[in-house]
């Protein structure tokens, strides 16, 4: 099956200074794919020039014909004083939808509970799942994630991450997602590209972790930490952040 969307030996600069070259990465459907890298590395244009917002100086970045496309941004500027429902928040991204649609994309990130709310009240983590919610809404092939979990704490993160995984999972919804934390998004990802305006390196989590370039850039003591966090994920994340042991075949215990 073709890639979502596909990049080539993508280059680019912005005001004189390279910020990326020579990017090659490709989205399948059903697949996670996220990108760590210092700060400065080029992540977020890396994105936008993925979401063709910004055009490479050379290379070439292909997307399938048809395909929706979920965006949730890095940062959501709202005016404080401004009186915005989340009601009217998720119809302005989907003007045809509904209340039922708005209330079923809420349960599908569990937060149904927050609908009638104003989304200056909502927490950072009720604030980002309504974010999830506002991309579903366009029924979308691939879901376009910067820094999904920005502003919510380490139990919170964890439960985020969980959830975008099922997703794609059970929505036949590819992920495209830039992340710094290294340690819970190893758990919930197929492929990591390590990026410093070049691939350092790319592939499944627990062989990034251990390869050079990823340990000169973070370090071994934060290789040596990730290997908590990918092992088979036989455990659940429960609301009140504790974790929730869950029996299965490689289980031996009673």
């Amino acid at each position: 099956m073709s890639a979502l969307v596909r990049l080539d030996k993508v280059s680019l600069a912005l005001g004189g200074h390279p910020v990326l070259s020579g990017v090659s990465l490709a989205v399948e459907p059903g697949r996670i794919v996220t990108i760590v890298g210092p700060n400065g590395a080029g992540k977020s244009t890396l994105v936008r020039v993925a979401l063709g917002l910004v055009k490479p100086d050379s290379g070439t970045v292909s997307r399938r014909a048809g395909a929706i496309v979920g965006y949730v941004p890095q940062r959501l500027a709202i005016d404080p004083a401004l009186p915005l429902s989340v009601r009217r928040f998720l119809a302005m991204a989907a003007p045809d939808s509904d209340a039922s649609q708005w209330g079923r994309a809420l349960e599908q990130v569990s937060a149904g509970h927050v609908l009638g709310r104003q989304v200056r009240d909502l927490s950072g983590g009720e604030l980002q799942r309504v974010l999830l919610a506002r991309a579903l809404l366009r029924r979308p092939n691939l879901m376009v994630l910067d820094e999904p979990v920005a502003g919510v704490d380490m139990a919170g993160q964890a439960e985020l991450y969980d959830l975008i995984a099922a997703l794609a999972r059970t929505g036949a919804c590819a992920v495209l997602m830039v992340s710094h934390d290294l340690h819970v998004v190893m758990a919930a990802t197929d492929e990591v590209v390590c990026l410093n305006r070049h691939v350092c390196c790319a592939g499944p989590p627990e062989t990034v972790s251990r390869h050079p370039e990823y340990l000169a850039l973070f370090g071994p003591g934060v290789a040596a930490s990730l290997a908590v966090y990918t092992h088979v994920h036989d455990h659940q994340h429960l609301p009140d952040g504790s974790v929730g042991h869950q029996h299965g075949p490689d289980c031996h215990h009673g």
